[in-house]
């Protein structure tokens, strides 16, 4: 069945780039691959300068597990489009995937210098410094994430819990303060909390 013809008003509108690649995203979400991968091909048909469409078909080879298919769309996305963060992270996490932590780290910071926002390749790539133990590059992207977003509490964990591991325990501490003020029942925020006051304390040489 033509999902184009069925689903869609006879107005001309399926000659419209947007609408058609806004339902593969749609049904991509829905884990409906064979609809969507009918719209990304109408997609880009229709824009067959937009990067858009390969990333989505990219996204979907990834989803069902066949890497090779999802590298080739995604090095086609970025042939289109240098600056496509979407497709630099789609590569970052086939590299992630395979064990070449190295080239999936540059790969996401890739993505985070096109589009700070990008919170797949944000959590990708604390993923990847704590396999690794580099956190520098992390910890400022994290907090460029936050700066935009000041309440997002997973990040804000993500956050103190590499400043622990930077011995930090001051940074990490005011984050989890702020996590338990905007849910007070966040049992991790609290275990690790009393984790870096129990430091802190052996530390000073006080006795809790």
């Amino acid at each position: 069945m033509d999902v184009l013809k069925t689903h869609m008003p006879d107005h001309g509108w399926s000659q419209h780039y947007e609408l058609v690649r806004d339902m593969g995203d749609c049904y991509t979400q829905l884990g409906d691959y064979d609809q969507a991968r009918q719209c990304y091909e109408k997609a880009a048909t229709l824009g067959p300068d937009e990067d858009a469409p390969y990333v989505g078909t990219g996204v979907i080879a990834l989803q069902e597990g066949r890497l090779d298919d999802a590298e080739l769309a995604f090095r086609v996305a970025l042939r289109l489009n240098r600056d496509s963060s979407r497709a630099w992270a789609g590569l970052a996490m086939i590299r992630q995937q395979t064990g070449d932590l190295s080239a999936a780290f540059d790969a996401y910071l890739k993505s985070l210098d096109v589009d700070g926002d990008n919170l797949t390749a944000l959590l990708g790539l604390f993923q990847v410094s704590c396999q690794m133990g580099s956190f520098d590059r992390v910890i400022d992207y994290l907090n460029v994430y936050l700066d935009m977003h000041p309440g997002d509490t997973a990040v804000m964990f993500c956050l103190a819990t590499l400043y622990v591991k930077q011995h930090q325990p001051q940074e990490a501490q005011r984050l989890l303060e702020d996590i338990l003020v905007f849910e007070p029942e966040n049992a991790d925020a609290r275990n690790l909390l009393e984790d870096v006051e129990h430091t802190q304390a052996q530390h000073t040489g006080v006795r809790k």
